[in-house]
C-alpha cells in the first residue's frame, strides 16, 4: 500500500533528520587520520627515544588507547556504511514499491475508465430498447393485425356479394321501370286515339 503524500513527506523529514545527526556524530571522522599520524608519530617516538620502564609502559598504553581508538573508528565506520547500504536497498524497494502502486492506480484508473464507458454504452442501449418497447407496445402485433385484415377481408367479400345483390336488383327494377313507362306510353296513345274516334264520331252526328 502507497503512504499518503503528508505521511510520506514527514517520513523523509525523519530520515533526513536521522542521517543530519549521523552526519554530525560522524563529523569528527577526520580526526581518524590526526589519530593515526599521532600514533605514528608517538610510535616512532617511542622507538627511538630511551624512557624509564615507567614511561615506557605509560606510552605503550597512550598508543594501545589511541589505536583502540582509530579501531572503534573504523568499526563504527564500517557499521555506518553497512547502515547506509540497508537504508539505499530500503529507499530503492519504496521507490520501486511506490513506482508499482502508481502503475497499478494507473491501470485501475483505465480500467475504471473503460467499465464507465461500457456503463455509459449500456444505459444508452437500455433507454432506446425501452423507447423502442414503448413504440412496440402502442401498436398491435402481428398476429392482431392479421386478424383484423382477415376479417376486414371478410367484410369486403360480404360487402361485394352485396353489392352484387343489389345492382342485380336496380338492373331488374329499371327494367320495370322502363316496362311501367312503355305501358303508360302506349296507355296514353290509346287514349288519345279513343278521344279522336269519339271527337269524330261526335261531328258526324251533329253534321247528320
Amino acid at each position: 500500500m502507497v503512504p499518503s503524500w503528508p505521511s510520506f513527506r514527514l517520513k523523509m523529514a525523519s530520515d533526513d533528520d536521522v542521517i543530519r545527526k549521523r552526519l554530525l556524530i560522524e563529523g569528527d571522522g577526520g580526526n581518524d587520520d590526526r589519530r593515526i599520524n599521532g600514533l605514528l608519530k608517538s610510535f616512532i617516538k617511542w622507538c627511538s627515544t630511551v624512557e624509564t620502564p615507567e614511561e615506557s609502559h605509560a606510552s605503550h598504553q597512550r598508543m594501545l588507547g589511541t589505536l583502540a581508538q582509530c579501531q572503534f573508528a573504523v568499526e563504527k565506520s564500517l557499521l555506518v556504511h553497512k547502515m547506509n547500504v540497508k537504508e539505499q536497498q530500503r529507499y530503492e524497494q519504496l521507490n520501486s514499491q511506490i513506482e508499482t502502486n502508481i502503475s497499478d492506480a494507473l491501470q485501475k484508473i483505465s480500467e475504471c475508465k473503460s467499465e464507465l464507458q461500457t456503463a455509459k454504452r449500456i444505459r444508452r442501449n437500455r433507454q432506446e430498447y425501452d423507447v423502442l418497447a414503448k413504440v412496440i407496445q402502442e401498436h398491435p402485433d402481428r398476429q392482431d393485425t392479421l386478424r383484423q385484415l382477415e376479417a376486414l377481408d371478410k367484410e369486403l367479400e360480404g360487402l361485394k356479394g352485396t353489392k352484387g345483390s343489389l345492382e342485380e336488383k336496380l338492373e331488374m327494377r329499371r327494367k320495370q321501370f322502363h316496362i311501367l313507362i312503355a305501358a303508360i306510353h302506349e296507355m296514353e296513345r290509346i287514349l288519345d286515339e279513343d278521344d279522336k274516334s269519339e271527337e269524330g264520331a261526335a261531328t258526324e252526328m251533329d253534321t247528320s
